[in-house]
C-alpha cells in the first residue's frame, strides 16, 4: 500500500510565483512519487565506504520507517558480507519491497534466487564506449538481456531492465533493447544516466520517449548521478516526463559526484510542485545519521533536508527576524523534523543577545546588551569559532560584575 505524503500549504513559503502554470503543467497529480533506494549498493560504491552487514540491515529498517517503497539490499556476489545483509533484511519482513541488484549474468541472478529475492533490476551496458570498455557486440548484449530476463522470469523473478549509460546510447539501440528486454519478460525499466552527463531537459524529453517504446503499463524509472550539480532537477524533470520511481541515495552518496539525493527531491517535489511522494521527511534526519555513521564521513551543514545549520540563525540581520520563520526560511522545519536556534559569533548582532539571554534564563539589562556583543564578537574572532553557551554565560556574568 502506497503512503502518500503532502506538505500542508502553511508550511510552505516559497512564494506565488512558482504557481504559474509554466512551473506546475505537466505533473501528474494523482500519482505518488515513489523511491527506489540504492544507498546499500550504488551508495556504498562512494570512495571508501564500507558498509557491514549490521550497518546494512540498521539502513535498510530506517529506511522502512523513512516510507521508501523499495530497498535494493545489495549485490551478495561482492563478499560473504554483502551475501549476510541481503539474507537478514529478507528475513526481516519489512514493509518496504526489497530488489536485488544483478549484472545480466546467470551467477549473479543465481546468488540471489538462493537467497529467495524475488524482484531485481538486471543490468548490462547499451552504449558505445561501455560497451566497447566491456568487449560486448552488440549482438551479445542482445543475447544477454534475453537470457538473464528470461532465467530470472522463469524462476518467478520480477524484473527491472536497467541499461548501463542508456542517456549516451544510440537512441534506436537503446529503443530495440527496451522493446528487447520487454519482450522477454522485463516488468519494468529504468533510465540510466550512469556518468550524470543529462541535462534535466533531456531527461524529460528521454522518459517521454520511452515510454511510446515500452507502453503505458511498464513502470519507468530514474537513475541520475550529480556529476553537474543538477542530480535533483533531472529527477524532477523525471517525473514531469513520467517516471513512476525514482532512483536514488541517502545524502545523495555514490560514485564520483554522488546519486541524487531522494530526500532533497521528495522534498522538492511537495514544496515546488505540489507532488505527493512516498516519503515522510521527519525521518530523513536520522537515516542521514546513521548512514554517515556507517559510512564514516560528514555532509556540510548547510546541505539541504538533513544540514545541522539550516534552521540555526548567526547574522544579527536574520537573527531580528527568527520570530517570522516565514521570512527567513523557504519551508517550516517541521516538514523534516528539524529544530531551529540562534547561535553566537562574529556576525551576530543585539538580537542574537535578546534571544539567547531569554532562551537560557539569563538576567541582563538591555542596556547592556551592546556590551555583552562586543565581547561576543572579539571572542569569535579570537578563536575563529561559536561562542558556545557556556561562554555566553561567562561573558554575561563578567558584564554583570564589572557594572
Amino acid at each position: 500500500m502506497t503512503r502518500s505524503y503532502l506538505a500542508a500549504p502553511d508550511l510552505i513559503w516559497t512564494g506565488h510565483i512558482n504557481a504559474r502554470s509554466e512551473v506546475q503543467d505537466g505533473f501528474d497529480r494523482d500519482r505518488t512519487v515513489r523511491f527506489y533506494d540504492t544507498t546499500l549498493r550504488d551508495g556504498e560504491q562512494a570512495v571508501g565506504v564500507v558498509f557491514s552487514a549490521d550497518d546494512k540491515f540498521r539502513i535498510a529498517c530506517q529506511l522502512a520507517e523513512l516510507g521508501i517503497g523499495r530497498i535494493e539490499s545489495g549485490f551478495p556476489r561482492v563478499s560473504p558480507e554483502d551475501t549476510k545483509a541481503v539474507e537478514r533484511i529478507l528475513a526481516a519482513n519489512l514493509p518496504s519491497e526489497i530488489w536485488g541488484f544483478a549484472r545480466a549474468v546467470k551467477a549473479d541472478i543465481d546468488a540471489h534466487i538462493e537467497l529467495g529475492t524475488k524482484s531485481i533490476l538486471i543490468e548490462i551496458a547499451t552504449s558505445e564506449s561501455k560497451m566497447k570498455a566491456y568487449g560486448f557486440t552488440r549482438d551479445k548484449v542482445v543475447a544477454r538481456i534475453k537470457e538473464a530476463i528470461a532465467h530470472a522470469r522463469a524462476h518467478g523473478m520480477r524484473v527491472n531492465f536497467f541499461p548501463v549509460d542508456a542517456t549516451r546510447s544510440d537512441l534506436d539501440f537503446l529503443r530495440a533493447m527496451y522493446q528487447v528486454a520487454v519482450e522477454a519478460g522485463a516488468q519494468e525499466v529504468s533510465v540510466v544516466d550512469t556518468i550524470g552527463a543529462c541535462a534535466p531537459e533531456a531527461v524529460e524529453f528521454l522518459i517521454r520517449q520511452v515510454a511510446t517504446w515500452v507502453g503505458p503499463d511498464i513502470p519507468i524509472h530514474w537513475h541520475g548521478h550529480n556529476d553537474f550539480g543538477l542530480a535533483t532537477a533531472a529527477a524532477i524533470a523525471a517525473v514531469r516526463g513520467g517516471a513512476t520511481w525514482i532512483q536514488g541515495t541517502i545524502n545523495g552518496m555514490g560514485e564520483r559526484a554522488g546519486n541524487a539525493d531522494i530526500c532533497e527531491v521528495a522534498l522538492a517535489l511537495q514544496c515546488l510542485y505540489n507532488v505527493p511522494v512516498e516519503m515522510d521527511l521527519t525521518k530523513a534526519r536520522q537515516v542521514s545519521e546513521t548512514v554517515r555513521k556507517a559510512g564514516g564521513y560528514t555532509v556540510d551543514r548547510w546541505k539541504p533536508v538533513v544540514g545541522d545549520a539550516l534552521f540555526t540563525r548567526e547574522s544579527g540581520a536574520v537573527a531580528s527576524q527568527f520570530h517570522m520563520p516565514d521570512a527567513i526560511e523557504p519551508y517550516s522545519s517541521k516538514l523534516v523534523g528539524a529544530g531551529r536556534g540562534i547561535v553566537l559569533g562574529k556576525k551576530s548582532g543585539l538580537a542574537n543577545i535578546e534571544i539567547k539571554t531569554r532562551e537560557l534564563g539569563l538576567s541582563l539589562p538591555e542596556d547592556r546588551f551592546a556590551e555583552v556583543l562586543a565581547r561576543v564578537k572579539d571572542r569569535s574572532v579570537t578563536t575563529h569559532a561559536l561562542v558556545s553557551d557556556d561562554e555566553f554565560r561567562s561573558i554575561v556574568e563578567a558584564v554583570a560584575v564589572a557594572s
